[in-house]
């Protein structure tokens, strides 16, 4: 007898309506297709489904910040989604402000995110994460793109993990 495990989506987590409106900002502002977008949202949405679980802080790749980002934008949809999947507010917490302290190397730290999607049942579009995971940089656990001078990492504040 063989059991398939079906990988959900992060797309799930949100009405369709919601998912194209995110999905049209991002391509929009990005200057990417549509389907790139909709990838990039569809990660955000799971990486913030596997936060609501999580017992460490996650952090997602600069590639999927960029949903994050565009979600925290519709500040109404964006708090209700984070009662209704987490039970409480998904603060995004850059490192740099110093309430979370670096702990892993940025390939560590992917990996560990990445483990935490597959962990919740999310399909992962590892190119999406797999960037950041093999940046080296940078320093201190920071995440890093070609047209950034400065290094940054952002995670799930420690107030949103469960104890």
């Amino acid at each position: 007898m063989t059991i398939t495990v079906e990988e959900i989506t992060g797309q799930g987590l949100v009405s369709e309506e919601l998912f194209n409106r995110l999905v049209n900002k991002i391509s929009k502002e990005n200057d990417m297709t549509r389907e790139f977008a909709a990838r990039i949202m569809d990660q955000a949405l799971a990486y913030l489904g596997a936060c609501s679980g999580a017992s460490e802080p996650l952090s997602p790749s600069e590639t999927v910040d960029i949903g994050w980002h565009t979600f925290i934008l519709y500040t109404r949809e964006y708090a209700s989604f984070c009662d209704r999947v987490a039970g409480r507010f998904i603060h995004h917490e850059p490192t740099d402000t110093g309430a979370i302290p670096i702990t892993r190397t940025p390939k560590d730290s992917m990996s560990a995110t990445m483990k935490a999607l597959r962990d919740a049942g999310y399909a992962v579009d590892l190119p999406l994460w797999a960037a950041s995971a093999t940046c080296n940089q940078c320093t201190d656990g920071c995440t890093h793109s070609s047209g950034d001078t400065g290094c940054h990492q952002y995670q799930v504040s420690a107030d949103t993990v469960p104890a």
